[in-house]
């Protein structure tokens, strides 16, 4: 028997590629928006509150997004899977099984929120910035549900949604809020926390309107106390993963706020908000993944979800170091954007970005590993989050006790978040290639012959005034390692990402 010299292509796998690029783009665009919306807010800030005030306010945001997460069930990631193996083709058991995570996550947000409002003191390590602080509680209910609503339109490969709701809506409102609150005597004090509480709420409605129009309310649909108690101990590995994931970005605020003054978290937390920008790229391809993988997970083809593993995998980190670059190079300018205080926060700039391009491939091997390896993916979560913990404390402590100032101490805990991310990328990389039995790296060379010409001419227009190095320096470090990337990295396959196809949109097409 002889084997065809033209074998028919794969469709189901170009059908996976072009729906993982179509998500794509949404994303890059919805990444180009979320950047434009978060410098108000940036501005705002830092100009109007100052490094004190902002500090408070991002210590009291690490526990109530944790919590948050935490309330959501995993089901950024896990109710695609419960879609695929429950419901099948039947849309009224879809809506019914949204709905289940919907009122789980209620439950389990209300009681978080009531244990806070007894013991808000773990919120507030450096203290209040004024009594509405408090109420920064009632987002935990909004932010879970809007976990669950946006995955819920990601299964059905909705992804503008999300780009709706987390890139334009919730950015612009907390900008616009926290201008208002300021120039209002009675919440100039409470500005940051009414206008994230605002803007949390604002996304919670843009999430809901495509949801109701796509799901509806549920049909004939009971709660189930067994089912919701055998769905809360099945969501465990996905909830601890998650959590840990999002804690790695927070643990070092937590951390900062404990140890170091308000002055440093709010510098700390300046640089953070710029570097975690490709962050919000990354996490924003998982609910595209999901579906992608659920479907080949169910018909067994692990070579498919390892070539989407490099595929997604290159074109994150090719994006990631791209930005990185952009914004790194002339870190100093971009620091001083919001003022000469914030300068000090250049180095720990520089090694958040540099985390964030580590942590790409932790992130795509996670996608896979919490499907079919939960167990072993939250014990690698929690060593490596124990190593950032024992690593922050313990550069803090050292810069602390040789007086180097608040710039070190951010520097520190940003050099610990590279490290651990560095090692968690590894380990479960090598996980995956071995579960897979196929290679899943999506590290190529072509990236450092792409930085290297942007790194030079970036460090040339430092020698300018900031003003020139942002204005004109900025484009040159993109458009050349745009340039060089093209040419040498990116395939055809790659190059799918930027294509315009005409791909089925299973929302709308299937019988």
């Amino acid at each position: 028997m002889t084997t065809p010299a033209n074998p028919a292509p794969d469709t189901g796998n170009t059908d996976d590629l072009a729906q993982l690029a179509k998500g794509g783009r949404t994303n890059t665009l919805g990444f180009v928006i979320r950047l434009i919306a978060r410098i108000p807010f940036l501005v705002i800030a830092t100009r109007l509150y100052g490094a004190e005030a902002l500090g408070r306010f991002a210590s009291a945001l690490v526990l109530i997004e944790i919590v948050a997460l935490v309330c959501s069930l995993g089901e950024k990631r896990g109710l695609a899977q419960r879609l695929s193996e429950g419901a099948g083709e039947n849309r009224a058991a879809e809506t019914n099984l949204v709905y289940d995570g919907i009122l789980l996550a209620l439950l389990y947000s209300a009681v978080a929120a009531g244990v806070l409002l007894v013991f808000p003191e773990p919120m507030f390590p450096n203290g209040m910035n004024s009594r509405w602080d408090i109420w920064l509680v009632a987002t935990i209910p909004a932010f879970a549900v809007t976990e669950i609503l946006l995955a819920a339109q990601a299964y059905r490969f909705d992804i503008a949604t999300a780009v709706r709701a987390r890139a334009i809506v919730e950015p612009w409102t907390i900008s616009i809020g926290a201008g208002v609150f300021f120039f209002i005597p009675a919440t100039r004090d409470a500005g940051l926390a009414l206008a994230f509480i605002t803007s949390i709420y604002a996304g919670l409605l843009t999430a809901l309107w495509p949801f109701l129009r796509g799901y509806g309310l549920p049909r004939s649909w009971q709660p189930a106390p067994r089912a919701m108690l055998a769905m809360s101990a099945r969501a465990f590995p996905l909830v601890g993963a998650d959590a840990i994931e999002r804690g790695t970005r927070l643990l070092d605020i937590f951390i900062l706020g404990l140890f170091a003054p308000p002055q440093a978290v709010g510098i700390y937390y300046a640089a953070q908000q710029i570097a975690s920008l490709p962050q919000k790229l990354k996490t924003s391809f998982e609910p595209i993944l999901s579906p992608v993988i659920t479907k080949n997970l169910r018909i067994g083809n692990m070579e498919a979800i390892a070539a989407q593993v490099r595929q997604v995998g290159f074109w994150i980190i090719a994006v990631q170091l791209g930005i990185a670059l952009v914004l790194g190079v002339p870190g100093e300018a971009v620091m001083g954007l919001w003022g000469p205080d914030y300068v000090a926060g250049t180095a720990a700039l520089a090694f958040l970005l540099a985390a964030e391009v580590a942590a790409s491939m932790a992130v795509v091997s996670e996608s896979v590993l919490v499907y079919i390896a939960r167990k072993r993916n939250l014990a690698i979560s929690v060593a490596i989050i124990a190593l950032q913990a024992a690593l922050t404390i313990t550069l803090i402590e050292a810069a602390d006790r040789y007086g180097l100032g608040k710039g070190f101490e951010a520097a520190g805990a940003a050099g610990a978040l590279m490290i651990t991310l560095a090692a968690s990328s590894l380990v479960k990389a090598l996980l995956l290639k071995h579960l897979l039995k196929a290679p899943v790296s999506n590290w190529r060379w072509a990236l450092v012959y792409a930085a290297a010409p942007a790194v030079v001419i970036g460090y040339g227009f430092t020698w300018l005034p900031e003003w020139m190095e942002l204005l004109f320096g900025v484009p040159a470090i993109l458009g050349t390692y745009a340039f060089v990337i093209w040419r040498r990295g990116f395939g055809e396959s790659d190059k799918a990402l930027f294509r315009k196809q005409v791909v089925p949109d299973p929302a709308h097409d299937l019988p």
